[in-house]
């Protein structure tokens, strides 16, 4: 069942934007539920950023997914300690706040960049989507943040009033 926002035409246009025939979207096997957390994460952690902040937010969700100490799913590293009122991954999973999506426009290129990622293969990987150093973030904040955390990573760079963090690398 598609929510009122993921219909099939917005599929369709995700669809157009990745260039991907609806052969090569089935192969893709994106999973609707994992695209709609990456989504929704995207959306309410960066819509007001461009395109390529979106992306790089997206990623690092992408990049958790991958590392052993996070959940091995997109909706399980979304919503990580999401019953810690405050005190979860991605704040909008525990501020209390509504998580109603009201900006259309916005929740459409949320939809279409969770799409594009989750469908990324090496040649993608390759483009300058993100920036090469962005393929390796596990952290973000916005600038107007000091988190405790951001001293023990190595800052990779920004984007928008995002800057993003890494592991250190020895």
């Amino acid at each position: 069942m598609l929510s009122k926002f993921c219909s099939t035409a917005s599929i369709a246009a995700v669809t157009a934007y990745l260039c991907l025939t609806p052969a090569h979207a089935d192969e893709a096997k994106i999973d609707k539920n994992e695209a709609k957390c990456l989504a929704t994460a995207i959306y309410f952690e960066a819509r007001g950023e461009s395109s390529k902040g979106q992306r790089g937010v997206g990623q690092v969700i992408l990049n958790r997914v991958e590392d052993p100490r996070y959940p091995d799913t997109v909706c399980g590293v979304v919503y990580q300690n999401a019953h810690r009122r405050n005190a979860c991954q991605f704040s909008f999973a525990c501020d209390g706040q509504s998580e109603a999506i009201t900006d259309r426009t916005s929740w459409k290129a949320a939809v279409a960049h969770s799409a594009e990622l989750l469908a990324c293969d090496e040649e993608c990987r390759a483009s300058d989507r993100i920036g090469a150093a962005f393929w390796s973030a596990t952290h973000y904040h916005a600038d107007y943040v000091s988190p405790r955390w951001a001293k023990k990573l190595k800052r990779i760079g920004t984007i928008g009033a995002h800057l993003f963090y890494a592991e250190h690398i020895s």
